[in-house]
């Protein structure tokens, strides 16, 4: 499929989803939000793909945040369909079955923070840097930025972050959690997909289990979430890709899982 506003290839396993906006900064809009879910629907129906690498066209921004031009012109109603669709995205995004790595290349303000926020991983650039500016327009972030920096940096710097605009640097970012790699900007892709490779060759049924107790789990109380972990144990302890793994190891060769 055809997209105008996104850039998506595959490459041994792993896609790569690129925000194709350069000229607005990658800002988003809502042909852009629609184009970037039906983009991750392909990606879960298709078995081939082990793990997604999310990125922004040039050197200057990841996702500079909403097409504000769009935004000036939503009325009362049209403001919480337009934050709505993008929560839905963010959700999309963050309930993946495979991992989803954020390639963070330049400027993640707004919604662009937003949806790094929502990436599994995410691996920064030098260039790197994190806003929630929407204060100063006399808006508040509405894609899960009021929710997902606390939980991720704390409530304390979250607020900090939202309340008073400044930017979050790569380095800062990477001391707090925020990121989980930092390299040069020349290096982003190349450490983006050896990255995306590694975690490409894990079981994807325990990728699969793993990513939606964390997702899950994080977000109940610690017996809750223990009992999701259990249940999550219970399906890979049977599965045919947990033989393989053993059969594999014992045998010192490498695995070949099929996820099942």
């Amino acid at each position: 499929m055809k997209y105008e506003n996104l850039k998506y290839e595959e490459k041994d396993g792993v896609g790569i989803l690129t925000i194709n906006r350069p000229d607005k900064l990658n800002a988003l809009n809502s042909a852009t939000i629609g184009e970037l879910s039906a983009v991750l629907n392909e990606s879960k129906s298709k078995g081939s793909i082990k793990a997604l690498i999310l990125t922004g066209a040039g050197d200057r921004a990841f996702i500079a945040g909403a097409d504000i031009g769009e935004l000036t012109k939503l009325g009362l109603g049209e403001g919480f369909d337009f934050s709505r669709n993008f929560q839905l995205v963010t959700l999309e995004l963050e309930r993946m079955n495979i991992p989803v790595i954020g390639a963070i290349n330049g400027l993640a303000l707004g919604g662009g923070c937003e949806l790094a926020l929502a990436c599994h991983v995410r691996i920064l650039s030098e260039k790197a840097k994190f806003g929630l500016p929407e204060l100063g327009l006399g808006a508040i972030p509405g894609a899960g930025g009021t929710q997902r920096l606390a939980r991720l940096i704390g409530k304390g710097r979250a607020l900090w972050t939202m309340l008073t605009g400044d930017m979050i640097g790569a380095e800062d970012a990477l001391q707090y959690g925020l990121g989980n790699m930092l390299v040069k900007p020349e290096e982003l892709m190349a450490a983006s997909l050896k990255v995306a490779g590694k975690m490409a060759s894990k079981a994807p049924l325990a990728v699969k289990m793993t990513l939606n107790a964390v997702n899950f789990g994080s977000e109940c109380h610690l017996d809750s979430g223990l009992a999701i972990e259990a249940a999550a144990m219970n399906v890979v302890i049977g599965s045919e890709d947990f033989k393989e793994g053993v059969s594999s190891f014992m045998e010192k060769r490498s695995p070949k899982f099929k996820g099942r």
